[in-house]
């Protein structure tokens, strides 16, 4: 009646198992590491790398626990943080030493003390919180002057197409700081220019002028009220674009704010791969398309390496040949709707553009008038320009579909189609400090909240086993397990656990144990009902078994709306709430019935069991009642 066959015990010893395992992990804590990882698409890091890093450390006096290659990344852990302070800038030193031009990321980061066969296993402990373990700071400034030269290029695209839809001629457009000079040969046609700038560009505050070569000039310089305009809009794209590109990188709960007129502060908790979110927050991709310059000048400058054509620009494909293309922007990132990594017709990496109307329709324009010509896409990161491809216009292109392909891995296009995807950055912004943050509540939160975990399940634990005595410590030993599971499965999924989430597990707790003293309780009613005690625990258990499930099935709805429509740490508070009412139910009546069995089951005759006071129905309306206490006959 009471005793479990073979593979239900199995089943148990296999949980407990794998809830000790990915459990564990949590126990060691974490250490301060560095993570060295690629800067670029043509740099990969190997075993060698491995080596050099040691070599490194060694020279630079500075013992590591261990370097190790993981995926595409080298990281090596310290003892504490002077160490990796000195080793950060040991490596630094070392892998980029022209630091205008990294090659290498080199980030302060955070990895478990687990030992080697637990790794092995990909047994992590689970992530903290910023308000538990912290996380990684960053502070970036924007460079604003970037931004409101990068809108005064804009304008000046803007202003060609003006003149040559009005068929008015000028002589040249030359973009001097923040302003626009465009240049005529008579005062007749800059009159006739004059009020169509003012009206179609409001932006520029246009004046009359001369240049040094006698030419008559409109100069268009930007408003002040435009200037911070222009300024405010940079960083609030910049901040959104930061949004989109940490929820690709699947961070949980980051914060992304504004510090004063130009800087954002990142705070990224529990980021695992500290390097690859520096790499894309700091990267700034920006896509421009240009018509490559094949005049005898440009092709003269590009085999002698000299001074390229006025209004033409020297840049590098991804083969290291330089390519002259000329200043004129066709069109930005700014008229892509998506991007999405894919293969070209060789199997090679490539990335799919979508244009909108207004990009579509621009690139067929280009396209059409321009076959038999070469058009550069170039990709800018961190301010340097790069070819990625320059093929020669075949036919009129349409449909505002584009394929970006040439020698592409498809990690990096993955990549580049995420940076593209997430939306390009109005300015380029620079890391001007890094750090790893320390618990945002402090420590003595933290310790007050692990602290009431251990003190209430201390709690529970006495009252349950002076309250049902030895029912009470299988009760115990089952809210052992509960929570075992819990955090086994918090690490498994690699979850982030915040003070909300402590107060879930608190909360899981209390309603485990709530489960079992229903089922105490029911079979102590059918001992005082005079059942025999093996058919009081079968009794107990399957009565107690439909309460159990109805009160966790409403707890679970209301937890599952909380996941579903809450956000931050609500959001965590329902993850762990949910977890916990499915191990709670789990260790509550499956595990903890399979003790009582082991226990119970075995004998035969059994003439009592522990379970505490059980008041028996008196023998008269006048004789005192019964009190059986320890063994219930």
């Amino acid at each position: 009646m009471n005793r479990y066959p073979l593979w239900k015990y199995l089943i148990i010893a296999l949980a407990v198992f794998i809830g000790l395992m990915y459990s564990l992990p949590n126990v060691f804590g974490e250490a301060p590491a560095v993570q060295l990882s690629s800067g670029k698409a043509t740099v990969k890091l190997d075993a060698d790398a491995v080596k050099r890093v040691q070599s490194v450390l060694e020279t630079a006096g500075v013992q590591a626990d261990f370097v190790e290659l993981d995926g595409t990344s080298v990281r090596a852990r310290f003892k504490d943080t002077d160490a990796q302070i000195k080793a950060r800038d040991a490596l630094s030193r070392a892998f980029n030493p022209d630091a205008a031009d990294p090659r290498y990321i080199v980030a302060l980061n955070l990895v478990s003390r687990s030992p080697q066969w637990l790794r092995s296993l990909h047994a992590h402990p689970m992530f903290l919180g910023l308000d538990l373990r912290g996380g990684v700071h960053f502070l970036m400034q924007v460079d604003m002057k970037a931004a409101l030269t990068q809108k005064v290029e804009s304008l000046a695209g803007d202003v060609r197409t003006l003149l040559r839809d009005k068929d008015i001629r000028h002589s040249g457009i030359r973009r001097d700081d923040k302003a626009l000079t465009v240049r005529f040969r008579d005062e007749a046609t800059r009159q006739v220019a004059r009020p169509l700038l003012q009206d179609g560009l409001v932006d520029l505050l246009w004046t009359d002028g001369t240049d040094a070569s006698g030419d008559l000039t409109l100069v268009g310089a930007l408003k002040p009220q435009s200037e911070r305009s222009i300024q405010e809009q940079a960083l609030k794209q910049n901040i959104t674009t930061l949004h989109n590109r940490i929820n690709e990188l699947g961070v949980s709960e980051p914060v992304i704010q504004q510090q004063g007129l130009d800087r954002v502060v990142v705070q990224l908790p529990g980021v695992q791969d500290t390097a690859k979110a520096k790499d894309i927050i700091g990267r700034t991709a920006t896509l421009e398309v240009r018509m490559v310059d094949e005049s005898a000048e440009a092709q003269s400058a590009q085999l002698s390496g000299g001074l390229v054509p006025f209004g033409s620009e020297r840049y590098l494909e991804r083969s290291g040949v330089p390519i002259i293309v000329k200043r004129q922007v066709v069109l930005t990132g700014d008229n892509l709707t998506d991007a999405q990594p894919g293969f070209d017709e060789n199997q090679e990496g490539a990335v799919h553009l979508t244009l909108d109307a207004r990009g579509a329709r621009i690139f067929r324009d280009v396209t059409r008038e321009n076959v038999g010509k070469r058009m550069a896409i170039i990709l800018f990161e961190k301010g340097k320009g790069e070819v990625v491809t320059a093929p020669v216009i075949r036919a009129e292109i349409g449909g505002g579909r584009v394929q970006i392909s040439g020698r592409m891995s498809t990690e990096e296009a993955a990549d580049t189609a995420l940076l593209l995807r997430a939306g390009s950055l109005a300015a380029p912004m620079e890391i001007i400090e890094e750090r790893t943050v320390g618990p945002s509540l402090g420590a003595e939160n933290i310790a007050q909240g692990f602290s009431s975990l251990v003190y209430g399940f201390a709690a529970i634990a006495v009252f349950m086993v002076f309250y049902y005595l030895l029912f009470g410590v299988f009760s115990t030993v089952a809210l052992s397990v509960n929570l075992l599971l819990l955090i086994a499965m918090l690490s498994m999924l690699q979850a982030t656990l915040t003070l909300p989430g402590i107060a879930a597990i608190a909360l899981t707790l209390g309603m485990a144990i709530d489960s079992n003293v229903l089922i105490n309780e029911r079979v102590r009613e059918e001992l005082r009902n005079g059942a025999a005690p093996q058919s009081a625990i079968a009794a107990g258990y399957e009565h107690a078994w439909a309460t159990i499930l109805d009160s966790n099935v409403t707890t679970l709805i209301a937890g599952l709306s909380l996941l579903a429509f809450g956000s931050g740490p609500v959001r965590g508070f329902a993850v762990v709430h949910c977890l916990g009412i499915l191990t709670s139910m789990f260790s509550a009546v499956f595990f903890s019935r399979g003790l009582v069995n082991l226990w119970y089951g075995r004998q035969k005759k059994l003439k009592g069991v522990s379970i505490g006071q059980v008041w028996k129905p008196q023998a008269s309306t006048t004789a005192p009642a019964t009190v059986s206490t320890g063994q219930a006959e």
